[in-house]
């Protein structure tokens, strides 16, 4: 699969969205190469610093250059490690790199090639996808565009609850959507005028990206979901987007992953796998980095 060498997560929209909900931000420039680096609070004024999908360069003396800017800033802001998670493997580059036991990005992903026509990626698709579909659409289940984030957060509960995973504060999705607008886009599934599925969706550059998502259980026989997924689907291929990204699966062979049921789910839309390079820390604060991996264990 292509990968970019840009992406989302190093745009100037990212930056803005983590500005709007908190986070500091940087941008780590060298000629051929470029950072944007946030920062996340930890107690005793400490940080970490994240450098998402990133840095970003063309050769290897370059990145040097905007490795030792965000060292520079990681001290001046009491950071206990910084943390990469580029999508290609990085040189060492003289320092020592440790694999991340926890990442915001997922080294497991899964992406739609947009080039197929809309007929053929259907074709594509497991049948049961197709299949379920059909079943929303023969229930005459809606999707639409909104700018309704309640309506949306008010499912997502739901949906986090049931599933045991924890969702941010609704200021957050609000944000988001606010920040990356034009290229962020909600879209609720309705049945009998009821809000039933949605999810938020980022369109950028070539990737249309799903975000999160959200499904009243209750109404779970309509399938609503898997019209939400194509509608977002024919949306970024209209946009001109090359890939639909479905933003983290479980990889191969793993047992009880917590993704596991999300990934079943995607996986019926077809796509390829892509693999990439575990998440890079270098540690600038060795005591404290060793208590933060040993509470996040």
């Amino acid at each position: 699969m292509e990968n970019l060498f840009q992406n989302l997560w190093q745009s100037p929209l990212w930056g803005k969205f983590q500005e709007a909900v908190g986070r500091k931000t940087w941008t780590a420039e060298a000629p051929g190469a470029s950072a944007l680096v946030i920062r996340h609070f930890l107690p005793l004024g400490l940080c970490w610093l994240e450098i998402p999908r990133g840095p970003l360069f063309s050769d290897e003396k370059n990145l040097s250059e905007v490795l030792k800017k965000i060292v520079e800033i990681g001290k001046k802001e009491r950071a206990v490690f910084i943390r990469m998670s580029p999508y290609n493997e990085l040189p060492v580059m003289g320092y020592t790199l440790q694999a991340a036991r926890h990442d915001h990005h997922p080294q497991t992903s899964l992406a739609i090639d947009l080039s197929l026509s809309e007929e053929d990626i259907l074709k594509q698709m497991h049948p049961k996808g197709r299949y379920n579909i059909k079943v929303a659409e023969k229930h005459r289940v809606t999707v639409e565009l909104s700018g309704d984030v309640g309506a949306f957060y008010s499912i997502l509960q739901k949906t986090g609850n049931r599933d045991g995973f924890g969702i941010h504060p609704f200021s957050y999705y609000e944000k988001m959507m606010e920040a990356l607008s034009p290229d962020a886009q909600l879209l609720l599934a309705r049945h009998g005028g009821q809000v039933i599925a949605g999810g938020i969706f980022v369109y950028s550059g070539d990737w249309g990206i799903y975000y999160y998502g959200a499904s009243d259980h209750s109404k779970r026989n309509l399938m609503a979901p898997y019209l939400v997924q194509w509608e977002a689907i024919k949306e970024a291929k209209r946009r001109g987007c090359k890939h639909y990204d479905f933003l983290g699966i479980a990889p191969e062979g793993a047992k009880n992953h917590p993704w596991a049921g999300v990934t079943e789910f995607k996986k019926k839309f077809g796509g390829e796998i892509a693999e990439y390079p575990p998440a890079k820390e270098i540690t600038l604060r060795p005591f404290w980095h060793r208590l933060y991996r040993l509470a996040k264990h």
